[in-house]
């Protein structure tokens, strides 16, 4: 609401950026898996795959072109939907690891409970 900025991280395109949280409903852990392109309008999120312990509520069964199994999740990948930015109510419990490149940004825990945040990827203007 205030236009607060509470994280600032260089990137660039092709860096590679992880959304880390837990389920409202079931619980489990949710892992979601981007990259970072750039067009004529701008920076963007890119979503390559997603990961899941188990299917429930409100969890997609067949989203992107490949599923496969690995270590215990579900990894659906390929799926290539593009995201300008990324909103949600944030939570101290539900949100995990924010990072790029591997590099934590923020966790649930750092950033305001129960407000509406908005990532976005804006070009540095100098």
């Amino acid at each position: 609401k205030a236009g607060e900025v509470l994280r600032e991280v260089e990137v660039r395109p092709g860096d590679q950026f992880f959304f880390g949280w837990v389920h409202s409903l079931e619980k489990i852990p949710w892992n979601e898996f981007y990259h970072i392109e750039a067009d004529e309008r701008g920076f963007f999120l890119v979503l390559d795959a997603i990961s899941v312990p188990a299917f429930g509520a409100g969890i997609p069964a067949n989203k992107g072109k490949v599923c496969r199994i690995e270590n215990g999740l579900i990894y659906m990948e390929e799926i290539e939907q593009r995201f300008d930015e990324l909103v949600w109510l944030n939570s101290h419990f539900a949100v995990r690891d924010i990072t790029v490149n591997g590099s934590l940004i923020a966790r649930g825990i750092d950033l305001p409970e129960h407000e509406r945040l908005r990532l976005t990827i804006k070009k540095q203007t100098h």
